[in-house]
């Protein structure tokens, strides 16, 4: 065999390096898939809780007991207050039916449209379209069916649940030597590499606390105001209206505009103005103003952006795509901006 021969095998060579390491890509990421609401979520909490395990490992001996003792009090604050709410949750589902069940009545509906003959036509249509009493109905029951799953658990989530505990330890524990391989598997130089980290850090913790943020008081103003105005289950649509206040666009408005509509229908004006105003000069506020704040600078990302980052990672990856939509959407654009810099102003 001539020399000439050994570049072809060289190339050769490579190519099916390069063709063994896709497919070992591809079925690294189908085993990963099943893991991946735990991997999320326990990246989220080593990002979010390294300062407090920094700190541990200067008041405990040992690395690893330190670690120890962060994930045991990060177990503290996530799990008993969400168990807690969950629990309050569902007792005031359970109050509160009696009093929702005549909006799920359709006679009910009826004689409330019949009371209203120049509107009846345009109420009508809305109600045959929308079906509202249908939509109540579902998102009691969805809200209801979540918050009992959550209370009582299932096989599935209780090992999700451990799993991220589990992988929280080590994420902790191993996190500089983690850093360390990561950044030199990637074909980024130094600078680059903390640029992309620091982009990661900042969306996490936009995507957390300003959104957490902005929701519980969502949550909190319009629940209360449901309360003020002695509406059924102030805590069930405070919630709801707290989890709706995740997504970009839609927030409490989703929950007190409709509310504000029947009570209006009822012929309580009073109220209905109260809840349009405080809905919109107060709840509205935070989301129009505080989340822009909170979550703008350190997201960086456009609205639009940010709400299909949002959505779209809730549709494709469950509750984790709070965190993975924007995740990889910033980094992505980093990447780009990266790439940009080195093909139109190389060094």
């Amino acid at each position: 065999m001539s020399n000439d021969d050994f570049p072809h095998r060289s190339s050769f060579s490579t190519v099916m390096l390069s063709a063994v390491v896709g497919v070992a890509a591809i079925l690294c990421a189908f085993i990963v898939t099943p893991f991946l609401p735990a991997i999320v979520w326990s990246f989220t909490l080593a990002i979010l809780f390294a300062p407090l395990d920094t700190w541990m490992r200067k008041v405990l001996p040992g690395r690893g007991l330190a670690t120890a003792a962060t994930v045991a009090i990060v177990a503290g604050i996530v799990v008993v207050p969400a168990i807690t709410v969950a629990s309050l949750l569902l007792d005031e589902a359970a109050n509160s039916a009696p009093r929702l069940r005549p909006l799920f009545d359709a006679g009910n509906w009826t004689r409330i449209i019949d009371g209203y003959p120049r509107l009846a036509p345009a109420i009508h249509s809305a109600v045959e379209h929308l079906n509202i009493p249908e939509l109540l109905q579902a998102s009691t029951a969805w809200l209801a069916r979540w918050s009992g799953s959550f209370v009582q658990g299932s096989v599935s989530s209780l090992i999700t649940l451990l799993l991220t505990f589990y992988f929280l330890f080590y994420a902790l524990r191993d996190r500089d030597l983690a850093i360390t391989a990561i950044g030199r598997v990637l074909p980024l130089t130094e600078p680059e590499y903390n640029r992309l980290t620091v982009r990661i850090t900042n969306t996490i913790f936009a995507s957390v606390y300003g959104t957490a943020a902005v929701a519980v008081l969502q949550g909190g103003l319009g629940g209360a105001m449901f309360w003020w105005l002695d509406l059924p289950a102030p805590l069930f649509w405070g919630v709801l209206m707290g989890i709706l206040g995740v997504v970009p666009f839609l927030g409490a408005f989703v929950i007190w505009a409709p509310a504000a509509i029947i009570l209006a229908l009822n012929g309580d004006l009073q109220s209905a103005i109260l809840l349009t105003a405080w809905g919109t000069l107060v709840v509205g506020l935070v989301d129009n103003v505080l989340y822009p704040i909170l979550v703008g600078k350190l997201l960086m990302l456009h609205t639009v952006p940010s709400f299909i980052a949002v959505v779209g990672g809730l549709l494709l990856f469950g509750p984790s795509g709070i965190i993975l939509g924007p995740l990889i959407v910033g980094g992505a654009q980093t990447f780009l901006e990266i790439w940009r810099a080195r093909t139109v102003h190389p060094k």
